[in-house]
C-alpha cells in the first residue's frame, strides 16, 4: 500500500526488542509456543528471515518463498490451480523505464516548433506500452477531466476532445468521499476518460492546485521521472495496454508557452479553491516523444483451491488472498538494510496457510475457495491485477474476495474493520462471523487513508466482485500498536520478528478468516453490493444498479 500519513511514535512497545543481545533475541524468537501459534510463527520466521532478503520481486529469494507457500497449499490438500498442474501461476512482468529525457515541442499556428526545456517546462511520462511514443496534436485543458454524473462532475460536457491531446490538473476536488476520490484522482480514470471521448493521449499540468489532495508536483514528478516501475506484459513484452498514454507533466510555464495569451486566466481559475475553468484548446500544437525501454521479470502467483461440495453451489467461488512479496533490500536503518516485511505481509500469508488448514480437517464448504498468495503487490497490486485478469475460474463465477494484508497483531484485539463491508452485503456476514471470536465489526477508523482502494482486494472490485480487506480494530490498545507500526516499523527493517507479535491473536485472527470464508462459501445466496454503491456500480458489480 502506499506510505500513510505521518503518525505520532509510541516507542514503549518497541524499545526493549531494541535492547535485546543476540542470545536474548534468540531466545525470546525460539520460545515455546502452543502447536497452533508455533504454526502461525514458524511460517513467519522462514518468510521474514534474514535469508529471504525482503522477498522482493524478480528476486530468487521471492521463487523460494513461493515454492514454500506451494508446499504449504499442497500440505494443506489444496487443489493445484496454476500453470501446467502446479500450484504457481507464472506472472510475466515487464519492468519499463524512460529512455532519455524525450522532445517536446510547441508549433505554434503558422510557425515553427519551439522546443520545451525538460525539467523547466516538461517532464516526461514512459509509456508502459510502447517502445516508442510519438504525438502532435492540439490540447484542450478540461480542468480535472473528471466524470462522475453521481457526485455533479462532468468536465467533458460539450466539449470535443476527438484526436487532442487533455491536460488536466491533478487531485480531485474538495468534499469528496476519499475512496471515491482516490479511485477518480488517479491518472488511470483520466485515461480512461480521456479515451472515451476520444483523445489521443493526456498531460498533467502541476503547481496549480498547492495544498490540494493528490495534486501534483512539478518538482516531485522531475526527481522521480526516471525511476523503474512495473506492470504485467503483453506476449510482445510491453505492458498491459493503457486506454490512452499518460504523455507527462508540465510546469505551469511550460503550459503557458502551449497556452499563450489564454493561460493567465486558465490558470487562475484553475487555482482557485473551487476550481473554475472553462474547457479551452490550445491555438499550438503540442508535440511529444518518447521512447520506453523493458526488462522482462519473472514472477509467480501462488494458487490453490478447496473445491465445493454442494452439487449446485460448487461452480461458484470466495477467494482468500494475501500478497507473498515485500520490498527487499535497501537503505540502511539502525545499520540494517533487510526489509524483512514480518507483519506485512508474513503473517497475512502466514494465516492463509493456517485458515487451509483449518478447512483441511473441517467438513467440505459448499462453494470452492481459493487460497491466493500474490506477486507484486508492493509495485501497484500488479499480481493480484493479473489474476482477475487471468482467472483460474471464471470471474463471474467468484463471488467474494476476502483480502488479508498487514494485520497489525502486536496487542489484545478487541474489534475487527472490514474495508469496504458496508459497502455490500460481506458487512452482514462478517459481522456474524467475528461474533463467533467474541469481538464486533467497527466502521473504517481512518477514512482519510482510502484503504479499500489500497490493497489487491481492489482489483477484484473492479472486475465487479464484492471484496473487503479484514484488519484487527482500533478499540483499547489498538489505535496505540497501530500507529506505534506505521511510524516506526511500515517499511521498515524493523517489520522483523523483533517485533512484540502476539502469537495468540495471530491464531484468533486465522479463526476469524476461516469462519468469514466458511459463512461465504456456505450462505444459500452468493453475496452482492448494495443498491447504488458508488463501486459496484462503477464496476457494473451484482445487484449495484
Amino acid at each position: 500500500m502506499p506510505r500513510f500519513l505521518a503518525l505520532p511514535l509510541f516507542l514503549s512497545l518497541i524499545m526493549p526488542a531494541a535492547a535485546q543481545t543476540p542470545a536474548e533475541r534468540n531466545a525470546r524468537l525460539t520460545a515455546p509456543l502452543p502447536a497452533d501459534q508455533a504454526a502461525v510463527k514458524a511460517h513467519v520466521m522462514f518468510l521474514a528471515s534474514d535469508a529471504m532478503k525482503g522477498r522482493d520481486v524478480g528476486s530468487p529469494e521471492f521463487d523460494i518463498a513461493a515454492q514454500y507457500v506451494a508446499a504449504q497449499f499442497y500440505a494443506a490438500g489444496l487443489k493445484p490451480m496454476g500453470d501446467d498442474g502446479g500450484y504457481l501461476q507464472h506472472v510475466p512482468l515487464t519492468g519499463y523505464t524512460l529512455d532519455g529525457q524525450g522532445r517536446f515541442a510547441v508549433t505554434a499556428r503558422g510557425g515553427g516548433a519551439t522546443p520545451l526545456g525538460f525539467g523547466v517546462d516538461y517532464v516526461p511520462a514512459a509509456n508502459p506500452a510502447a517502445k516508442a511514443t510519438a504525438i502532435a496534436a492540439p490540447v484542450v485543458f478540461v480542468g480535472y477531466g473528471l466524470e462522475a454524473p453521481a457526485y455533479g462532475l462532468n468536465d467533458y460536457a460539450g466539449v470535443d476532445v476527438r484526436g487532442k491531446i487533455v491536460a488536466y490538473v491533478g487531485g480531485a476536488p474538495a468534499g469528496l468521499p476519499s475512496e471515491v476520490a482516490a479511485t477518480f484522482g488517479s491518472s488511470a480514470a483520466r485515461q480512461s476518460a480521456a479515451a472515451k471521448h476520444g483523445a489521443v493521449g493526456v498531460i498533467v499540468i502541476a503547481d496549480l492546485r498547492k495544498g490540494g489532495r493528490g495534486a501534483p508536483s512539478f518538482a516531485a514528478a522531475t526527481k522521480g521521472y526516471a525511476a523503474e516501475r512495473i506492470t504485467w506484459a503483453r506476449p510482445d513484452g510491453t505492458g498491459q495496454a493503457s486506454d490512452v498514454p499518460m504523455l507527462g507533466t508540465l510546469s505551469p510555464a511550460g503550459a503557458a508557452k502551449l497556452f499563450g495569451r489564454s493561460w493567465p486566466a486558465l490558470a487562475k481559475g484553475a487555482s482557485r479553491a473551487t476550481l473554475k475553468v472553462r474547457p479551452a484548446t490550445s491555438a499550438a500544437t503540442l508535440s511529444v516523444s518518447t521512447a520506453t525501454t523493458f526488462r522482462p521479470i519473472a514472477s509467480a502467483n501462488v494458487v490453490g483451491m478447496l473445491p465445493g461440495s454442494d452439487p449446485t453451489l460448487a461452480k461458484e467461488t470466495v477467494v482468500l488472498s494475501a500478497h507473498l512479496d515485500h520490498v527487499g533490500v535497501g537503505k540502511a536503518v539502525d545499520g540494517d538494510t533487510i526489509y524483512n516485511g514480518a507483519l506485512d505481509d508474513g503473517i497475512g500469508i502466514a494465516s492463509l496457510i493456517e485458515a487451509a488448514r483449518r478447512f483441511k480437517t473441517a467438513s467440505p464448504p459448499k462453494r470452492g475457495i481459493i487460497f491466493l498468495a500474490v506477486t507484486a503487490e508492493e509495485k501497484g497490486l500488479v499480481g493480484s491485477d493479473y489474476f482477475a485478469n487471468h482467472p483460474r475460474v471464471p470471474i463471474r463465477d467468484i463471488v467474494a474476495d476476502v483480502n488479508l494484508d498487514m494485520p497489525i497483531l502486536t496487542y489484545v484485539f478487541e474489534d475487527m474493520v472490514a474495508f469496504g463491508g458496508d459497502r455490500s452485503t460481506l458487512g452482514p456476514i462478517i459481522a456474524r462471523a467475528v461474533a463467533g471470536i467474541g469481538v464486533t465489526l467497527s466502521p473504517d477508523p481512518m477514512p482519510e487513508q482510502a484503504i479499500f482502494v489500497r490493497s489487491d482486494h481492489y482489483r477484484f472490485v473492479q472486475k465487479g466482485v464484492p471484496s473487503v480487506f479484514l484488519w484487527p480494530g482500533y478499540k483499547g490498545p489498538g489505535k496505540a500498536a497501530v500507529e506505534t507500526f506505521m511510524s516506526r516499523c511500515y517499511h521498515k527493517p524493523c517489520d522483523d520478528l523483533t517485533q512484540p507479535i502476539r502469537w495468540d491473536q495471530a491464531v484468533r485472527f486465522v479463526d476469524a478468516n476461516y469462519r468469514i470464508a466458511r459463512e461465504i462459501a456456505d450462505a444459500p445466496t452468493r453475496p452482492v453490493w448494495n443498491s447504488g454503491d458508488y463501486f459496484g456500480t462503477l464496476f457494473d458489480g451484482p445487484m449495484a444498479r
